[in-house]
């Protein structure tokens, strides 16, 4: 974790002390939820190791909204930066290792240890331009160019998420999502 925040920006032996006893680690079972629907999220989360995936419920259906994998960032946007109850959950595919602090200790980094405003931002504009990059591919292409879209730019996703939340993500009926791939 605090190599992947290293090579963003340099932190100072100050941060990287205060870091190393802040830092919490929190194990995920595949199933288990990190936040369910209705509950604020208080904790930004690094994932070392495992997929989880970000999702709400419409009627009786679960929307896949989002998949983190190593090396991410994770939270409920919204519900973390308002702190405010989030409308989706963010669940484990698999055993998952994660790496993370409260809300209130990240305010406090930002207060105490000014580096961090260059990480902070430097990592909310990357998890921007990709929110921004997934919008446009999932609302604007047909469904065979977002299945190739997928295979171009998240082909392991293919490989290590069910197709039902695949599907869902790509804002297909399973039943078609599995055409599609057969045209491939």
């Amino acid at each position: 974790m605090l190599q992947f925040l290293s090579s963003i920006h340099p932190l100072s032996p100050a941060l990287q002390e205060h870091l190393f006893h802040t830092l919490k680690v929190r194990e995920l079972k595949k199933k288990d939820l990190l936040l369910k629907a209705g509950n604020i999220c208080k904790h930004i989360c690094f994932i070392e190791k495992g997929l989880l995936r970000c999702y709400y419920s419409h009627g009786d259906n679960e929307v896949s909204s989002w998949f983190m994998k190593e090396g991410d960032v994770i939270i409920s946007i919204e519900s973390f930066f308002r702190q405010l109850p989030s409308y989706e959950s963010i669940q484990a595919l698999e055993d998952t290792t994660l790496f993370y602090i409260d809300y209130n200790e990240l305010q406090h980094i930002y207060r105490h240890y000014p580096e961090f405003n260059f990480v902070g931002r430097v990592v909310l504009e990357n998890y921007y331009i990709l929110w921004a990059q997934q919008l446009y591919a999932l609302r604007i292409k047909q469904a065979q160019e977002r299945y190739e879209w997928l295979l171009e730019f998240h082909s392991e996703l293919a490989l290590r998420v069910p197709s039902k939340h695949i599907a869902s993500w790509l804002g297909m009926a399973e039943a078609h999502f599995s055409v599609v791939k057969g045209r491939r």
